[in-house]
């Protein structure tokens, strides 16, 4: 059976950078993985996604179960087929997403919530979410958590924490493919003596890797640095260690300073489509009135296939206002393009041993931007 390995390279203070071995292929850490809700990256193809430099895809296994389900994914050849992504996919677990609803049910058992497409009632349970990710064939799959949300009483959070540690046992019984590589999930909100007790239950499971949950909920940077800080030297070292749902620039460069591995958010595509893209010198928004006759790239720095192709500001502005398709993907293919460039130049940096040189800089820039 193919194996799952994590090579740690270099080190940086707490940054870390390595290699994440996976049965369709390696990911370079830190790594920003592109997020396919829907078994598709919104407004770009899988080869547009590629040449960004991107190594790892994330789909979203809720939305992937309502349509089209993961019985006929399963049956056209898994999420690599379905998606034509040859490397490697991550899967959640789809627990943020029934968090998120207004209208559910959560017991010890699961959660029980209004199917939003057929309207139909379904319960979503730690044996059932590794089943339908079973079935999807993705490289990694999440162990299904509660996530607390934010803000959140002590009491509240322990709950959270004593049944995430619950469904977890049920999770690992639950997994039946030794081709995947099932994550645990530390939760426990802004509470760090939760986070700790989580992390010690979660790591008694010999896992091929972990992350931390529930600080891309309201709590802002503050409270995220502090719990990224307190929670990520507490999992091993030899493993990698996924920070879920962040983030913006400033985050990254913050959590991978903290040693955090992979990262994954809706932001880059996101922004893009509300014509917000990110640049070295800060984000811009394209559909202002300034950049109506602007014939410079997006970023002058850039080698995008957005930037690099020629393609103006003063365009980019004309796509927004007339509201054309190739708006939302020459900004998607800009966006992702900066996230991969972004860890990729932390990677060096830490491979060179001057990653708090390098974050002091990218800041500089970016915030004086």
């Amino acid at each position: 059976m193919p194996a799952f390995s994590f090579h740690l390279h270099s080190s940086d203070g707490g940054a870390r950078a390595g290699v994440f071995e996976t049965p369709h292929g390696p990911v370079h850490t830190p790594a920003f993985m592109v997020v396919g809700t829907q078994a598709a990256v919104r407004a770009m193809t899988p080869e547009q996604v590629r040449a960004t430099g991107a190594e790892v895809l994330l789909a979203n296994t809720y939305h992937c179960a309502l349509r089209p389900g993961e019985q006929l994914i399963e049956k056209l050849g898994g999420l690599h087929a379905f998606m034509r992504w040859s490397g490697p996919i991550l899967t959640d677990s789809g627990g943020f997403q029934v968090f998120s609803l207004e209208s559910k049910e959560i017991s010890d058992h699961g959660v029980r919530f209004k199917n939003e497409v057929t309207g139909d009632v379904m319960e979503l349970s730690p044996e059932r979410s590794i089943q339908i990710q079973n079935a999807l064939g993705a490289d990694v799959i999440m162990a299904f958590d509660e996530c607390t949300p934010y803000p959140a009483s002590e009491a509240q959070a322990a709950a959270g924490v004593a049944r995430t540690l619950d469904w977890l046992e049920r999770c690992v019984r639950a997994h039946a493919r030794k081709d995947q590589a099932l994550f645990g999930i530390v939760q426990g909100s802004t509470y760090e003596a939760l986070r700790t007790r989580c992390a010690e239950g979660v790591l008694q499971h010999d896992l091929p890797g972990y992350a931390i949950g529930g600080v891309s909920v309201g709590e802002g940077h503050e409270l995220l640095c502090r719990i990224t800080a307190h929670s990520a030297p507490q999992l091993p070292e030899h493993k990698p260690r996924y920070l879920m749902g962040v983030g913006l620039p400033e985050d990254l460069i913050a959590a991978i300073g903290y040693g955090i591995d992979l990262f994954d958010c809706v932001i880059p595509t996101r922004y893009a489509r509300s014509a917000s893209v990110f640049t070295s010198r800060g984000r811009l928004r394209l559909t202002n009135r300034r950049y109506r006759r602007d014939a410079y790239p997006i970023d002058t720095s850039c080698t995008c296939a957005a930037c690099a192709g020629g393609f103006s500001r003063a365009y980019l502005h004309h796509l927004f206002a007339a509201n054309e398709v190739l708006s939302a993907i020459l900004a998607s293919i800009h966006n992702v393009h900066f996230y991969q460039q972004l860890v990729r130049q932390a990677r060096e940096a830490i491979q060179a041993r001057r990653y708090a040189d390098f974050r002091a800089e990218f800041l500089e820039s970016y915030q004086r931007g």
